[in-house]
């Protein structure tokens, strides 16, 4: 279990062990990243499996684990203290500030690392898909992320410990795999695949048949199909595995004419359409136990989902799947006999009446009416006095590397983010006490938590930050300044478990103000937000709006949504009256966050920046457990 190679490899990456079941590793993130690193045939990793338990059977461990990796397991203790505050997965180098937690963020990174360290490997580049995108965008904003990256799992694992029987439901997030399966297939330059497969089509047509092309040369819908899956070759070849389909220099004049919406639809081959990508990887071993257990006792389930039974033969297809899957000990199930049955979509898959209203929420009107509406209830927009406006930090004798100007950005922008700093800075550093515990949450370039850690040397200061290189600039200017008292972590700010004293964040997007204070709150530790992206906030599967009670007492969220529309409107070209207007709605936007929030517990006040002029989205919400 243990190898000399451990101590050879710079990072460590770090994954839960809770259990096992016949050739299956609980929780299912971690079979997932093992099947990955399987795959990609990566060993850049020392792989460590995290366990509660006292007397783990490793013998047993070892038949379930892939061929050939070395593991060591450990307990939580044994964890390096960084790492022992983030929800595992997490990967990080020994002796190092720095670390990436959370499923989508590990495996992205070990997709990278397995590239850089063999740039041969362009298969393995490839599954980040197109512009390198695929599961970057964080669960809480992203409803394909959140869904593959924990939906899935939790589902599954859900379903596994329960029996099946005739009358099991199939999990939600299992259903909307299949809808995902129904959609249109779009991918760049789909237009020169489907001509392609236009013109293969019109040369299989059966000689003496009528012809089968409508107008303009499309093919009707009773045309055969071609013997060869055009799709199939065309995403191997993504893939280094196959050539690609030889092509004329330039397709048939008639071919050329017929219009884009009459060329016939690419078939959804994979998880986000034509292309192989890490989502399918990330379900795949998913989506295998989940057949598996309504294999051994049939109860009519796979009858309703045909395009994931599809899926999953057409996966198997993908060489170095059926290899890591072997190393990992999956043995793979044979659904095509049951396939030529299962062609109908079942009335299960439609969307639900909450997703129906939502997909057709429209926003007419101006704010007036609500803001009326809220004013005849004793609501108004009010700021509470700021507690020092003109403090102000020395840039002139700091550090260069803690100014934002080491960020990169122009002298004019430089100064409004010097001037979001002094209000953000005078509040938490009035706040912090020694060996306080400080998170700048959605930190960006670090210009928040870098000044902090340079001027409190007795606090610890955490950065947290979805975006890779904002946080590589961040690290590089904290190593220039020699700071010892500051963490990196490359995270979902929800993967971050650690106990905490005061939470800052400037400008966190949309929802993610929320999700800030609501971390804040759980943790009883105080905050400093400044929102941004008032138009961004929606109702997610944690947060509703409004969020406060006197404010659900007096609107709907459809009138709350017009609120967080115009809170936008404050941009500095835009007439005046708008902008006077758009900051009455920021403020009602925020009062009803900070009454959400003291209904928890808390003293809170809407502050307005000074001055005003560094940013049009220029409030701070700041609050105090009582």
């Amino acid at each position: 279990m243990k190898g000399n190679g451990q101590s050879c490899v710079e990072e460590h990456l770090y994954l839960e062990f809770s259990h096992q079941v016949d050739n299956c590793i609980f929780p299912l993130h971690t079979s997932v990243a093992l099947f990955l690193l399987s795959y990609c045939d990566c060993k850049e990793f020392g792989v460590f499996l995290v366990s509660d338990k006292e007397n783990t059977d490793v013998p047993l461990l070892l038949t379930v684990l892939p061929q050939g990796l070395e593991v060591q397991i450990i307990s939580r203790q044994e964890l390096p203290v960084m790492v022992q505050s983030c929800c595992l997965p997490v990967v990080v180098k020994k002796a190092d500030n720095f670390c990436r937690a959370g499923l989508s963020v590990t495996l992205r990174h070990i997709i990278q690392k397995t590239y850089e360290a063999d740039t041969s490997k362009k298969e393995v580049l490839e599954l980040l898909g197109f512009k390198k995108t695929c599961l970057k965008a964080c669960a809480e904003v992203s409803q394909w992320t959140r869904l593959c990256e924990l939906s899935i799992p939790l589902a599954v694992e859900r379903f596994l410990s329960e029996p099946p029987g005739p009358q099991t439901p199939i999990p939600e997030a299992v259903l909307q795999v299949e809808r995902k399966l129904r959609e249109p297939v779009r991918v760049h330059n789909d237009d020169k695949i489907r001509r392609q497969k236009l013109k293969r089509q019109q040369e299989t047509e059966v000689p003496g048949q009528s012809p089968v092309s409508g107008p303009q040369g499309a093919l009707r819908e009773n045309s055969e199909p071609p013997t060869e899956n055009l799709e199939l070759t065309v995403a191997l070849s993504r893939l280094s595995i196959q050539e690609a389909p030889a092509e004329s220099p330039r397709e048939p004049v008639h071919i050329r004419k017929v219009q884009t919406s009459d060329l016939p639809p690419l078939d959804h081959l994979f998880a986000e359409g034509l292309y192989f990508t890490l989502a399918d990887l990330v379900l795949l071993p998913c989506i295998h136990q989940f057949l598996v257990h309504i294999w051994k006792k049939p109860c009519g389930i796979l009858a309703h989902l045909p395009l994931i039974a599809s899926w999953y033969q057409k996966i198997q297809e993908v060489p170095g799947v059926k290899r890591a899957a072997s190393e990992c000990r999956i043995q793979f199930l044979q659904l095509s006999d049951l396939l030529p049955t299962m062609d109908k979509p079942s009335p299960v898959l439609s969307e639900s009446p909450e997703m129906e209203e939502k997909n057709c929420m429209h926003f007419i009107g101006g704010p007036r009416p609500t803001i009326s509406k809220l004013m005849k209830k004793g609501i108004e927009a009010k700021f509470s006095p700021h507690p020092c406006p003109n403090w102000t930090l020395d840039w002139s004798n700091l550090p260069t590397a803690v100014s934002p100007e080491e960020g990169k950005m122009s002298t004019e922008r430089a100064l409004r983010k010097q001037q979001q700093l002094n209000n953000l800075v005078s509040v938490v550093t009035n706040m912090a006490k020694p060996g306080d515990i400080v998170v700048d949450f959605c930190s960006g370039g670090g210009h928040v938590g870098i000044v902090l850690a340079h001027l409190l040397p007795s606090c610890q200061v955490v950065l947290i930050e979805n975006k890779e290189l904002s946080l590589v600039r961040a690290k590089k200017r904290s190593d220039d300044l020699g700071l010892s008292n500051i963490w990196f972590i490359q995270a979902n700010l929800d993967y971050f478990t650690g106990k905490f004293n005061i939470g800052v964040a400037l400008h966190a997007c949309g929802v993610a103000t929320d999700m800030v204070i609501e971390h804040c709150t759980k943790a009883q530790a105080a905050f400093v937000t400044c929102p941004c992206c008032y138009g961004f906030i929606q109702n997610t599967l944690k947060f509703t709006f409004p969020r406060s009670e006197p404010f659900k007492e007096v609107l709907s969220y459809k009138e709350h949504m017009i609120l967080c529309r115009f809170a936008d409107q404050t941009a500095v070209q835009l007439p005046q009256e708008r902008r006077i207007i758009g900051k009455q709605c920021m403020c009602l936007v925020d009062l009803d966050r900070a009454w959400a929030a003291e209904e928890r517990g808390y003293s809170v006040q809407v502050i307005s920046m000074e001055p005003e002029s560094c940013s049009p989205k220029n409030n701070m919400i700041v609050g105090v457990p009582v």
